[in-house]
C-alpha cells in the first residue's frame, strides 16, 4: 500500500477511505495533509521552528528559524526481549515479577487491603499526555502516552539476563525482601523457572562484600576478547529460542567504581578495542557488556551512576550505529530535586545550598558503602542541577553554584525503603532566607522498576522511527546517544559536544513532542488562546 505514492511531498493531502481504515487500530488519528498511514508506516511532515540567538555588540539578536522534517515510523513492533544484567538483583526480581503480575492482572492481599497488578510510576504506561482542545466544549481532551505510536506492551516483554549470582529468581526474590509474601506466593513457580546466566565479574569495580554472592561466574577476572564473545553468544541464544526481532540490553546490577580515562586505553574506539583485546584492567564489567551490545546491535542502557560509555564506547556505537543510553535511574530523591529547584529557580529565588543525605539497607546500599563505588552515585547525583543554574544568569554568576553535598549510608534494618531527607536554603526579596526541608521513604525497587520498563519501551520505539531533512532522499536513525531517555535518569548522556538537560518538565517535553512529530503534530503550547481572545 502506498498512499502517498503520487504526492511529490511524499505525504498524503488528506485521509483516504483506506487510510482511516489502515489507521484504526490506533487510539486516534491524525487528519492532516502532514500525515500518511499505511500498513507499514506513519510518515510525517514537521516543522521545527527555533530561534537562533547572534550577538552583535551589545545587543542580543534573537531570529526565529524553521526547519521542515521528515519522519518515519514502522508500526509493526514485533517480539521483544529484555536481557538484564542483574537480573537477579532487587531491581531485576521486582520488575519480573511485576510483568508475571500485569500479564496475569493478578490481585493478592496485604495487611491494608486488596492490591491489583499496576503499571504505577511509568511514565509511558501510567501517565497522560494533552492531545488537543475539544471542538466542542473547549475542554482538553488528554490520551495515555502509550497510546502516541505504537509501542511494545510490557506484558509481551520476554524477560532473561545475567547476574554474578545463581539463585534462581523466586529464591533472589525472597533474599530482596521487596514484595508482599501473597504476591511473591502467586508467582514464585514463574520466577523459580528463571535462573540467570552467567556474568562477568572483576572484584576490582565492585565492592568487596559483593564476594560472597559471586557464584554465577564466567572464568576470567578481567576483559577480553572471550567475555565479549560470550555475551555476544547469550545475545543471540535468547533471541533464537524465544523467536525474537529484537533485543534491549539494560544494566541494572551493581555501582561500578568509575573508571580512569586512560589516553591510548579507552578514549578511541580503537583504543578501547585493542584493551579488551590487551586484558587491560582499566575496562570495566559494565563496558564489556555495552560493547557486547553493540556488536549485537542490541540497544544497551545503563541504569547504574558508573561511566560506562567511556569516550572509546560512545564512538564504538557510534561507529556501529547503535544505540546506547544512561546514565542511573532516576527515581525518587533525584526526581524530587530535578523538578523543586528547576521551580525555585524558575521562580527567581536563589538556591545557595542543597544537602542530601540517605540511608538504605538494600543491596545496593551495601555496594555503595564502599568508597568507590559510592563516589560513582555522588557523581550523578551532584550534576542534576548544573543546566538550572547555568539558565539564570540573573540570580547566578558565572561559574557561580549553590553548595551541594549528597550522603549515603548502609543501614541494613530499612531494606529497602530508603529514607531521603533533603535541605533546600535559598535566598529571597531582601536579603531573606527560605528552607525547605524534605523527608522521602522511597521503596527504591518500586520505584526503579517501572524506569526500567519505561527504558526499554522507548529505547524499542526509537529503533522504529527515522528522519530527514526535507529535500533528501536517504531517512536515518537518531543518535546512538539516546538523550530521549533524559526523563528517566539522574546523569543523562547526550551526543558528544551537545548540552545535557536535566531540568524534568524539559525532558518529558522532549519525549512528548518527538512523539507528536512523529504523528505530524505541533507541541502543544499551553497559551489557550481560545479562552483569552474574544
Amino acid at each position: 500500500m502506498a498512499p502517498h505514492a503520487n504526492d511529490p511531498s511524499g505525504l498524503a493531502t488528506g485521509l483516504s477511505a483506506t487510510q482511516l481504515t489502515t489507521a484504526q487500530d490506533s487510539a486516534f488519528v491524525v487528519d492532516s495533509p502532514n500525515v500518511a498511514y499505511s500498513d507499514a508506516e506513519i510518515l510525517s511532515k514537521y516543522n521545527y521552528r527555533t530561534t537562533q540567538i547572534k550577538r552583535v555588540d551589545d545587543k542580543v539578536v534573537a531570529q526565529p528559524k524553521s526547519s521542515v522534517y521528515d519522519f518515519k515510523t514502522q508500526r509493526n513492533v514485533g517480539k521483544v526481549g529484555v536481557m538484564l544484567v542483574g537480573l537477579g538483583g532487587n531491581n531485576g526480581t521486582t520488575v519480573t515479577a511485576g510483568i508475571l503480575a500485569n500479564r496475569r492482572k493478578l490481585q493478592w492481599e496485604t495487611r491494608e487491603g486488596p492490591r491489583a497488578a499496576n503499571y504505577y510510576g511509568s511514565v509511558v504506561m501510567s501517565s497522560t499526555v494533552k492531545l488537543g482542545t475539544d471542538s466542542e466544549t473547549g475542554n482538553d481532551v488528554n490520551i495515555p502516552l502509550q497510546s502516541m505510536l505504537p509501542m511494545v506492551h510490557p506484558d509481551d516483554l520476554v524477560i532473561g539476563g545475567w547476574d554474578i549470582s545463581g539463585m534462581d529468581l523466586a529464591a533472589a526474590m525472597d533474599r530482596a525482601q521487596v514484595l508482599e509474601p501473597t504476591l511473591k506466593s502467586l508467582v514464585k513457580k514463574e520466577m523459580a523457572a528463571i535462573k540467570p546466566l552467567p556474568s562477568i565479574y572483576y572484584p576490582d569495580f565492585i565492592a568487596a562484600n559483593q564476594g560472597d554472592r559471586a557464584d554465577n561466574i564466567i572464568p576470567g577476572s578481567k576483559a577480553c576478547p572471550e567475555h565479549v564473545e560470550h555475551i555476544r553468544k547469550d545475545i543471540r541464544d535468547f533471541k533464537a529460542a524465544h523467536g525474537l526481532d529484537k533485543v534491549i540490553v539494560l544494566w541494572t546490577a551493581n555501582t561500578e567504581r568509575y573508571a580512569d580515562i586512560i589516553p591510548g586505553v579507552n578514549d578511541t574506539a580503537k583504543n578501547l578495542m585493542d584493551s579488551i583485546n590487551a586484558g587491560h584492567e582499566e575496562v570495566s564489567p559494565s563496558t564489556v557488556f555495552a560493547v557486547a551490545s553493540i556488536l549485537e546491535n542490541a540497544p544497551f542502557i545503563n541504569g547504574s551512576p558508573q561511566n560506562t560509555f567511556v569516550p572509546g564506547c560512545i564512538e564504538f556505537a557510534e561507529q556501529h550505529k547503535a544505540f546506547v543510553g544512561g546514565d542511573d535511574f532516576k527515581s525518587g530523591q533525584t526526581k524530587m530535586k530535578s523538578a523543586l529547584v528547576d521551580f525555585l529557580i524558575n521562580a527567581g529565588i536563589k538556591l545557595t545550598s542543597i544537602a542530601s543525605y540517605n540511608h538504605l539497607g538494600n543491596n545496593d546500599g551495601k555496594n555503595l558503602s564502599s568508597q568507590k563505588q559510592f563516589r560513582s552515585k555522588e557523581i550523578s547525583k551532584s550534576n542534576v542541577v548544573d543546566d538550572m543554574v547555568a539558565a539564570n544568569n540573573v540570580l547566578y554568576e558565572k561559574d557561580e553554584h549553590p553548595d551541594h553535598t549528597v550522603v549515603i549510608k548502609y543501614m541494613p534494618a530499612v531494606g529497602d525503603n530508603k529514607r531521603a531527607l533533603d535541605e533546600y536554603y535559598a535566598e529571597i526579596f531582601l536579603g531573606g532566607h527560605q528552607t525547605i526541608s524534605i523527608f522521602n521513604v522511597c521503596e527504591d525497587s518500586l520505584l526503579a522498576s517501572p524506569l526500567i520498563i519505561d527504558l526499554v519501551l522507548v529505547a524499542e520505539l526509537m529503533t522504529r522511527i527515522q528522519w530527514r531533512h526535507d529535500g533528501e532522499q536517504e531517512y536515518k536513525s537518531f543518535h546512538s546517544v539516546l538523550s530521549v531517555l533524559s526523563y528517566m535518569l539522574k546523569a543523562p548522556m547526550t551526543p558528544p559536544g551537545t548540552p545535557v538537560v536535566n531540568a524534568l518538565g524539559k525532558q518529558r517535553s522532549a519525549l512528548v513532542n518527538i512523539l507528536r512529530a512523529c504523528v505530524g503534530l505541533e507541541p502543544e503550547n499551553d497559551m489557550t488562546l481560545e479562552h483569552k481572545l474574544f
